[in-house]
C-alpha cells in the first residue's frame, strides 16, 4: 500500500501533473494539499478516469485538501479538526483499506511572532487533541501533509539561518511536532533515512532547486502499529523538474500488507 502526499500549489494548474505522477508512481492513496479550488469545480470525474475515487474539502483561491484512493472508498470522512472552529480548509480524514488517513495542510505561520504565528501553535493543538482521539480509534494510522515544519537541522538547507528563532524552524513549531509524535508516531522517512540534505520544497526564487536551497517539511508519519510495515519511505524529486511545477514534491510511505 503506497501512501503520498503532495502539495500541488493550484490543482487548476497541476492536475496535469497530478495525472502523470498517478500513472507513473502508481499510488494507492494520494493526500493532496492547497487544491485552491471550490469543491463544485474540483476535477473528480478526471480522477475517477484514473481509477481513483476522491473526497475533498476546498475553498476558492487558498487552502484546499483531498484524498484520492484506488481501488477502495473512502469511509468514516471528515472534514475539519472536530470542535474546532476553523473556515480554513487543512483537513480531511478517511479510512481506507482499513487504514485511517488524515490528511494535514498546517498552518504557515508568516513570521514568529505575529498572530498567525500564533494561530499556527493554537491549529497544532487543537490538531494534537484530534489526533490522540484518532490514534485510540485507529491504531493504524498514517497522518500525512504538508506540515510547514521541518523537524531538525538535517532538514534545512543552512542550519544557521533556518535556526530556533525562524519560522518553519522555531523552537515552538518543532516541540509542536515533536508532541504530535509522542503521541506515538513515526516519521516515516526516518525510519529508513538518517542523511541530511534531501527536501521536499525548495523556493521558486534563487534557482534554490537547481541548488538544493530547500526543506523537508512534507511528512508521513505512521503509527505504532504499522511502523513493523513500513518497509520504504522517500520522496520523489522528479515533478519538481518539469515545467511550471509545483513547489513541494510528493512525499511517499510504502506499508507492507496490512
Amino acid at each position: 500500500m503506497k501512501i503520498a502526499s503532495w502539495n500541488v500549489n493550484s490543482l487548476n494548474v497541476r492536475l496535469p501533473h497530478l495525472e502523470q505522477w498517478l500513472r507513473s508512481a502508481e499510488p494507492d492513496v494520494v493526500g493532496i494539499q492547497e487544491t485552491k479550488l471550490e469543491d463544485a469545480r474540483f476535477p473528480d470525474a478526471v480522477l475517477a478516469g484514473l481509477g481513483y475515487r476522491t473526497v475533498f474539502a476546498g475553498q476558492k483561491t487558498y487552502n484546499g485538501v483531498a484524498l484520492l484512493a484506488r481501488d477502495h472508498a473512502c469511509e468514516d470522512v471528515v472534514r475539519g479538526i472536530p470542535g474546532f472552529d476553523d473556515v480554513q480548509r487543512r483537513v480531511i480524514a478517511a479510512t481506507i483499506n482499513g487504514v485511517r488517513i488524515v490528511n494535514l495542510y498546517v498552518v504557515n505561520g508568516q513570521d514568529v511572532g505575529t498572530e498567525k504565528y500564533d494561530y499556527k501553535l493554537c491549529w497544532l493543538e487543537a490538531v494534537h487533541g484530534w489526533l490522540a482521539d484518532e490514534l485510540r480509534a485507529h491504531p493504524k494510522l498514517v497522518v500525512l501533509g504538508d506540515f510547514n515544519i521541518a523537524p531538525d537541522a538535517r532538514d534545512v538547507h543552512d542550519p544557521a539561518v533556518w535556526n530556533d528563532a525562524h519560522i518553519l524552524t522555531s523552537s515552538a513549531e518543532r516541540a509542536a511536532l515533536q508532541r504530535l509524535l509522542a503521541l506515538g508516531l513515526h516519521d516515516a522517512y526516518r525510519l529508513h533515512h538518517d542523511e541530511a540534505g534531501v527536501f521536499s520544497w525548495w523556493d521558486y526564487r534563487q534557482a534554490a532547486f537547481r541548488r538544493n536551497l530547500g526543506l523537508r517539511i512534507d511528512l508521513t508519519l505512521v503509527s505504532e502499529a504499522l511502523r513493523a510495515q513500513t518497509v520504504a519511505a522517500d520522496i520523489d524529486r522528479e515533478p519538481r523538474t518539469w515545467e511550471r511545477p509545483s513547489d513541494h514534491a510528493p512525499a511517499w510511505v510504502q506499508l507492507a500488507a496490512v
